[in-house]
């Protein structure tokens, strides 16, 4: 059955500049090899192209034929419908100007500074080689298919993966970064168009995924007491050399600083009041242009910041990082706390007390997550909700802290169970909403890209032909 796109959208799949890889937009997915294929009609065929021809070049990056050719492969291995080659020509165009859409999504991602912790792409790709391992009944059969499907090695095929899920969350985390700042304005969506969809998608409604909803706490792994002292020590020296040669800021950062921004010598952007924490803000907002701030200390570890531009409600800023150093004493540590405030909390304690304690907030994790599709969990979540009802209080487990360097751990509460099934057209058209009006600002923001960034496209496919 050929599936609408609303169909696919109700699914949970996005329709519209679904986010996409250029990861040699190659379809990653291993299969077996299939029965020699009886002829097909001309629609069916690639066109002679060259393949390594340029199709685009967004900014300073270059998209290939072949990249367009990959994601159209990719799309009718995935149903798409394709009868004449007016279709075939479509799908192309279809599939370069997401490919674009993607690309400038990334690289708004880069200059908004957002960072991917690969960490969580190894597990996220070890998911996949192990469903995909599946497939096969021995490492050499999947190995072979590796080969007939494009992949040298497991190991070039799983840098593919990464890349590939790299790209993905950038998009992702910098559409949510930008309506964090506000600059992905709400939209309207009326009812026409509401009924319109729904009237597209109502005769083949599809089943709902599952979804969980919590709130939890964050028990982070801390250093000792004598870590700090060292950290402090070093920031401390860092602000010495500092006061003898202040121009030297980004250098040291470039040298010492123990975040992402290191290699932009500690530059953090603009950013507005209240984006960073509140000890951090205070001291960035109350800095003139080149003044070098006192050591400032927040729950991420020592820092020295200067401002470097300053304009209406916004300030440009660089810091230099100094985290304390953190080992497995301190994880066993914070093991037992996280076990007490679990205890604590399961004997009646009020979760609002424990919560402004305990939670970290320097972490990022929310403190509630209403509802979340039960699939797209983390697998440390997945497995501590295994056989969990309404209000049960789970963990603590634990989960990666990779800029601390050691596991933090979670204790939740169930406060929403939806095991899917059947969806009622009130749940469809509630998500027919959010989906229209996700996609209109999508629309917006890329809209914005595309004037603000170089595009130049190169390739126009051939809609005169008939199979």
């Amino acid at each position: 059955m050929n599936r609408s796109p609303l169909f696919s959208m109700l699914a949970g799949v996005a329709i519209f500049a679904a986010p996409v890889s250029r990861s040699h937009a190659q379809d990653t997915t291993v299969t077996k090899a299939a029965k020699p294929a009886a002829p097909v009609a001309p629609a069916d065929t690639s066109k002679t192209i060259p393949v390594d021809g340029i199709a685009a070049i967004v900014g300073d990056q270059v998209i290939l034929v072949s990249e367009v050719m990959a994601s159209v492969n990719s799309a009718r291995a995935q149903g798409a419908k394709i009868e004449s080659a007016k279709d075939l020509a479509r799908l192309e165009q279809d599939a370069l100007q997401q490919l674009i859409e993607a690309e400038l999504l990334v690289q708004k991602a880069k200059i908004e500074k957002i960072e991917i912790n690969d960490l969580d792409l190894q597990s996220q790709v070890d998911g996949r080689e192990k469903q995909a391992r599946g497939n096969f009944s021995t490492d050499a059969e999947f190995r072979s298919a590796l080969r007939e499907n494009g992949f040298g090695t497991v190991e070039e095929w799983r840098k593919m993966q990464i890349d590939a899920a790299r790209r993905s969350k950038l998009q992702q985390e910098v559409m949510q970064k930008l309506q964090r700042d506000g600059k992905v304005t709400a939209v309207n969506v009326t009812e026409a168009e509401i009924n319109e969809a729904y009237d597209e998608a109502k005769a083949q409604l599809p089943r709902k995924e599952a979804r969980v909803g919590m709130r939890q706490i964050v028990v982070a792994t801390k250093p000792s007491e004598a870590a700090k002292k060292r950290a402090r020590f070093k920031i401390d020296s860092l602000r010495t050399e500092l006061d003898k040669h202040p121009e030297d800021f980004e250098n040291i950062a470039k040298r010492e600083s123990m975040d992402g921004t290191k290699e932009l010598g500690g530059d953090l952007g603009w950013n507005r009041r209240g984006r960073m924490v509140p000890e951090f803000d205070r001291m960035m907002f109350a800095l003139n242009p080149g003044t070098i701030s006192p050591v400032v200390e927040t729950g991420f570890g020592y820092h020295i910041i200067r401002v470097d531009r300053v304009q209406p409600a916004e300030v440009k800023a660089r810091h230099i990082l100094i985290r304390p150093a953190v080992d497995s004493a301190d994880e066993a540590r914070t093991k037992v706390l996280a076990d007490s405030v679990a205890g604590a909390w399961r004997k009646g304690g009020s979760y609002d007390s424990l919560s402004v304690k305990f939670h970290d907030e320097s972490g990022g994790e929310e403190k509630t997550i209403p509802e979340y599709p039960r699939s797209e969990l983390p697998e440390a979540y997945r497995n501590a909700l295994e056989g969990t009802k309404l209000n049960d209080i789970i963990g603590p487990f634990a989960i990666p802290d990779p800029a601390a360097g050691a596991n933090k751990f979670i204790i939740a509460q169930v406060t929403m169970l939806d095991e899917g099934g059947e969806m009622t057209p009130s749940e469809a058209r509630t998500r027919i909403r959010e989906h229209l009006a996700g996609e209109k600002k999508m629309r917006r923001l890329i809209d914005s890209l595309k004037q603000q960034t170089y595009v130049s496209v190169r390739y126009a496919p051939d809609r005169t032909g008939e199979p």
